[in-house]
């Protein structure tokens, strides 16, 4: 079987985080309309729904692999659907998009230091170098170039939910590697299909405690989009990336969030351009670059 190019990776890759930054700023914008759990519960079950039809011939063929592997595959389910998605509308509860974009940019180096951790995978000085320009010019976008408004930001429950997701997600990522050797999709209907399972009951408890949402177009069109790009597509492109280069380079990624996240909002909300837009995006250009220069980043 001919080796995957990391030029595909990269592409897949980029497109992640883009599905990923509709997804907080479609999460904030709903926080009003519908409680977390429940937000999670359906763009997970949509997610499968959508997905099954096409895959259940490939989920039965590999079945007796899944069921053989299903320690890894529910644990997978449930740090990168279930507690992940959860968290992060929990955390658009009462915290902000930036907030949420910022310490999102935190999650390479808790990749990072999970593959070192769990795996002995160490990296190099150039590499943790590379790592530092990313996170710092994703910094820079959130911070709108002025580092000192980080001191007037205050802590609130949602940043600390954010983080946790954060490592949810991380985790999620190093521990793809223990996945079983089934098919893509087969292992994406299984983690969606667990991972709703896993919410079902925060699920019928947030109903009963907050009730039913009310069904809007809004939030019919907001389900349907992260039922679609920021779960099935971000999903199957991100394990696919994992896989061709790696937990601790694809980790780098993810600081392509803020930058996709203000280009959306200069789209759709008719922000400005602004210079550190521009200073930020050559940061984390420079992090990709030093990172993926040729040589050893990593070192298992």
């Amino acid at each position: 079987m001919p080796t995957a190019s990391p030029r595909l990776a990269y592409l897949l890759l980029t497109l992640t985080p883009l599905f990923w930054a509709g997804n907080a700023i479609v999460g904030r914008a709903l926080h009003t309309e519908v409680p977390p759990v429940t937000f999670a519960f359906w763009r997970w079950t949509l997610a499968a729904l959508f997905l099954l039809p096409f895959t259940w011939r490939r989920v039965r063929a590999d079945w007796p692999s899944l069921r053989a592997a299903w320690p890894i595959v529910l644990t997978l389910a449930v740090f990168g659907v279930s507690c992940f998605n959860a968290l992060l509308y929990t955390a658009a509860q009462t915290t902000t998009a930036t907030n949420i974009a910022l310490i999102q940019t935190a999650m390479p180096a808790f990749i990072v230091l999970l593959g070192l951790v769990l795996f002995g995978e160490r990296i190099s000085a150039r590499g943790a170098l590379g790592v530092t320009l990313s996170m710092l010019g994703a910094a820079v976008i959130v911070l709108h170039g002025d580092p000192m408004s980080l001191a007037h930001r205050q802590l609130v429950p949602g940043d600390a939910w954010m983080l946790l997701a954060v490592f949810c997600y991380a985790l999620y990522s190093v521990l793809l590697r223990k996945r079983p050797a089934v098919h893509p999709l087969s292992l994406l209907a299984a983690i969606f299909v667990l991972g709703a399972l896993v919410l079902l009951p925060l699920y019928l408890w947030e109903w009963s405690v907050r009730g039913a949402p009310h069904l809007s177009a809004g939030l019919a069109g907001g389900a349907l989009y992260v039922a679609v790009f920021p779960s099935i597509l971000a999903f199957l492109f991100w394990n696919k990336g994992v896989e061709i280069i790696g937990s601790s380079r694809a980790g780098l990624f993810i600081c392509l969030v803020p930058v996709f996240a203000s280009a959306l909002a200069i789209v759709f909300l008719h922000e400005s351009l602004h210079l550190f837009h521009l200073a930020g995006l050559l940061l984390i250009v420079g992090g990709f670059i030093l990172f993926n220069h040729p040589g050893r980043a990593i070192d298992s």
